[in-house]
């Protein structure tokens, strides 16, 4: 297994619904993506058990 994979999110700026892929072979970790429809920028707070995704939340970068 390659350790990614693809989950849905809704952008907490334009309420957008987009495909994202997380790598999960970090088991927990914080990053900002901008988002693909807005280009704002969404701070994702992800854990996992190194092969899939347990926690995943998101929040906007000025919160």
């Amino acid at each position: 297994m390659n350790g990614l994979e693809t989950t849905q999110i809704q952008c907490p700026y334009c309420w957008e619904t987009f495909e994202t892929v997380v790598d999960c072979s970090v088991v927990e970790q914080q990053y900002v993506e901008d988002c693909y429809v807005c280009c704002q920028p969404i701070v994702f707070q992800v854990t996992s058990d190194g092969e899939q995704i347990t926690e995943l939340r998101i929040s906007a970068e000025n919160q």
